[in-house]
């Protein structure tokens, strides 16, 4: 055991540390870093350090001791399948769906072919002792036939092209790929074991893989779901959300391995799974994707390269048998690809051109099934080093040629407006907010025609654009819990779209106990300010007030009174004054705008006081204010503009902003006021601010207050 420890600690300093070394100069030379990744393994490989016996001895495994490399290079694999997975946008899967497919079917019929014939009909010629068979030449040929999923989405994201429309495309036939090698290495396996040829058995390798894809993806985003929702409301532990993710990629991982499938297979549907459920935090992705490429990723792909041999080159056959077989492979592949993409789905030159080198990565996936035909006997160690070194060469030659080829690919003006909105989607305040908490208070009857609130439909036209995972909270008296329970099914009848956590808590200190119910990882608060009580020192009144200062998040005030609950939200006013608040606040008001039917208008007021214009002695002053003014609406605009909506701006000028503010809102008729305000510390009372308050207390439609400190 000293000895597999030293060994094991040995190998993963080395590895990473040369991988990180190499990397480093790969990307000073504007390569990909998977390829520096690569070359550090092969150069602590046998090839070279091999040679030395201390390196013998004390870094390689002898037969007799477990490697326990393995398992790190397994988590490496798993890591990089579910961000490939995570990366993936099922929408634009099922826009290429069509494509994605007839390039795959296509490009690896000819791979597999050109493959075939070459292992079948010219190999014998090649390697001594070599004979013709059948189930030696479909391995092989399948094998080298597919993409390394990993290695594509690996590259993609160092080229940051893993959102472009031709980074999912290539996700896409990857994913159908693997689909596909893996039911023809069942069958193969299948047919090692079997006595007989059984078209049943070839039936059920084909329903296993496709039943695990889609009943995993559609089952595990439910369960997942309800998983995540149990994980933010019962567990304090910190990283608690981190660990949920390990632990949906180990399961998975879990379930594919007794399916005899492989476990990045099930990796990459957590990671599936993941990308369409919202209220999974941002900080816990970035620590799975830090620990991922920082640690894991290197080890696996320099792993790679401790399984080539440069010492098999010295015999001529295998190196001419390996050069070649990587040749009619790629070459069969590039056909397919490119004359599919090109003539069949109607794709640009370098579009197609960038989608048949790409898809001759090879890598992890290759070097799994050759070791599992390795152990089974269906190939030789000769054929096992020629699929290493093919994966090998095409590991380091695809990104390079990817490099220089896939910028060369002109974005359509779709596309370009898609990767506009998502970059400032997720500079917006709205990628941060995914979890919602809107505490009802009991009513006594079980009407709710009327209860449709202008807060429900805020949440049900940004739950339109982006899904949000909204709790009803009521806090009652164990008397009352039944009756509690009647009513928040009743309210949750009339959320139309909008989908629910219904949760009652028994208590005698509502105020506290929601304060605690925030804590669970909830971005956003929503109250009503429906019932105001005149007390002098009071915003709305003192268990709201006290909420919102207390809240540990984002929280959102909606001012409106029962007469307004039909009202349509469909012109938007934003006063702007160059905070981030106020940016904010036009951030939330773009965010639930429909393109379609909605306008937002924002409004500077530049504020001059009457009885102090003597002292300015031009309109310099003025000029300055107004292009300072115009330059803030214009940036703000812009991010308007990006998600599509109607945006217009408009520049007043008054003694008292909050009086022009009002009157434009009962003027031009505007179907809701959205304000930016952020809570003012140093007072037991909730202060808002004398503007926001006075437009909160005085306006003719409704208000809403976002506070996003």
């Amino acid at each position: 055991m000293h000895t597999e420890i030293l060994t094991l600690l040995l190998q993963l300093f080395a590895l990473l540390s040369l991988a990180k070394i190499l990397a480093e100069i790969a990307q000073r030379f504007n390569l990909p870093i998977v390829i520096g990744e690569i070359f550090a393994g092969i150069i602590l490989g046998p090839s070279l350090l091999g040679n030395f016996q201390f390196y013998r001895d004390y870094f390689l495994p002898n037969q007799n001791s477990v490697n326990y490399l393995d398992v790190f290079v397994l988590i490496g694999s798993m890591l990089l399948l579910f961000i490939a997975g995570l990366q993936t946008d099922v929408k634009l899967l099922r826009h290429y769906s069509k494509n994605a497919f007839i390039i795959t079917i296509l490009s690896f019929s000819t791979s597999f072919l050109f493959t075939f014939i070459f292992v079948q009909f010219i190999s014998p010629n090649l390697l001594s002792g070599f004979e013709k068979n059948l189930f030696l030449s479909l391995f092989v040929s399948s094998t080298l036939a597919i993409s390394a999923i990993s290695v594509v989405a690996k590259v993609l994201i160092d080229l940051n092209f893993i959102r472009r429309d031709f980074g999912q495309l290539a996700v896409a036939i990857g994913m159908i790929d693997e689909t596909i090698i893996w039911i023809i290495i069942s069958v193969l396996l299948g047919f090692v074991t079997a006595t007989e040829f059984s078209f049943n058995s070839i039936l059920y390798s084909a329903i296993k893989v496709i039943g695990f894809i889609a009943v995993g993806t559609i089952l595990g985003k439910y369960l997942v779901s309800k998983f995540l929702t149990l994980t933010q409301n019962i567990l304090k532990l910190k990283y608690k959300f981190l660990s949920l993710t390990f632990l949906t990629i180990f399961l998975f991982g879990l379930i594919a391995q007794l399916l005899n499938l492989e476990p990045v297979l099930g990796a990459f549907i957590a990671g599936l799974i993941f990308s369409q459920i919202p209220g999974v935090l941002d900080d816990t992705i970035d620590k799975v994707e830090s620990v991922t490429f920082s640690v894991f990723a290197p080890i696996f792909f320099a792993s790679a390269g401790l399984k080539v041999d440069i010492r098999d080159f010295a015999n001529l056959n295998i190196l001419i048998f390996s050069l070649l077989i990587t040749l009619f492979a790629s070459l069969g592949k590039a056909i397919g690809a490119y004359l599919s993409a090109r003539f069949l789905s109607q794709f640009k030159h370098w579009l197609a051109l960038s989608l048949s080198i790409s898809l001759n990565t090879r890598g992890t996936i290759q070097i799994i099934i050759a070791t599992i035909g390795l152990a089974t006997g269906i190939i030789s160690q000769e054929i096992f080093s020629a699929i290493i070194i093919a994966s090998v060469i095409s590991s380091l030659s695809a990104p390079i040629l990817m490099k220089f080829v896939i910028k060369k690919i002109e974005p359509s003006e779709e596309e370009i407006l898609r990767l506009k909105k998502e970059e400032t989607f997720q500079k917006s305040i709205l990628s941060k907010i995914n979890r919602v908490l809107v505490p009802v208070r009991l009513r006594s009857d079980f009407n709710v025609a009327n209860i449709k609130t202008i807060e429900t439909k805020l949440l049900e036209k940004i739950n339109s654009k982006k899904s949000l995972m909204v709790t009803l909270l009521t806090v009652v008296s164990e008397n009352d819990k039944t009756t509690a329970q009647n009513f928040l099914n009743n309210l949750q009848s009339k959320l139309e779209t909008l989908k629910v956590d219904k949760k009652i808590i028994v208590s005698e200190k509502p105020l506290e106990s929601i304060l605690e119910n925030l804590k669970n990882g909830y971005d956003l608060l929503v109250v009503g300010a429906t019932e105001k009580m005149n007390i002098n020192d009071s915003v709305i009144n003192p268990f709201i007030d006290n909420l919102i200062k207390l809240a540990p998040c984002y929280s959102l005030i909606i001012s409106s009174s029962v007469k307004f609950q039909d009202k349509n939200l469909r012109k938007i006013l934003v006063p702007v004054d160059g905070s981030l608040a106020s940016k904010r606040a036009a951030e939330l008001a773009f965010s639930f705008s429909d393109p379609e039917t909605d306008e937002v208008h924002l409004l500077r007021v530049i504020e001059r006081k009457l009885h102090n214009e003597q002292l300015i002695p031009d309109h310099t002053m003025f000029e300055r204010q107004y292009e300072y003014a115009k330059a803030i609406l214009d940036s703000i605009k812009e991010i308007g503009e990006s998600f599509q909506i109607k945006t217009f701006t408009r520049i007043e000028v008054g003694e008292n902003p909050e009086d022009v503010i009002l009157r434009a809102a009962n003027e031009y008729q505007f179907d809701l006021v959205v304000l930016g305000t952020e809570i003012k510390p140093g007072t037991d009372k909730l202060y808002l601010g004398p503007r926001v308050e006075r437009i909160l207390n005085n306006c003719s439609c409704p208000v809403a207050v976002f506070n996003s400190q």
